[in-house]
């Protein structure tokens, strides 16, 4: 997925959650970031979505972090 649609997607949700590092970084898209925040957070140095990348509801979760897919993914 290139820049132009990982951005898109990220605008279809309420939150995105990226893993830069060793943090992880929330963006609330309701507060309407700039397509450069966004892109920052989703796109990668190859210029298309970063991996791993799982939707969830409204949610985007963008790289791995075992802390966040416990806390976002996994009921209870």
């Amino acid at each position: 997925m290139d820049r132009g649609a990982a951005i898109a997607l990220a605008r279809q949700m309420n939150e995105v959650y990226a893993t830069k590092g060793k943090n992880v970084i929330h963006l609330d898209m309701r507060t309407n970031p700039s397509d450069d925040e966004v892109a920052a957070l989703v796109v990668g140095p190859s210029g298309n979505l970063r991996a791993p990348t799982l939707r969830r509801g409204k949610t985007l979760v963008v790289g791995f972090d075992a802390a966040t897919y416990a806390t976002l993914l996994i009921p209870g």
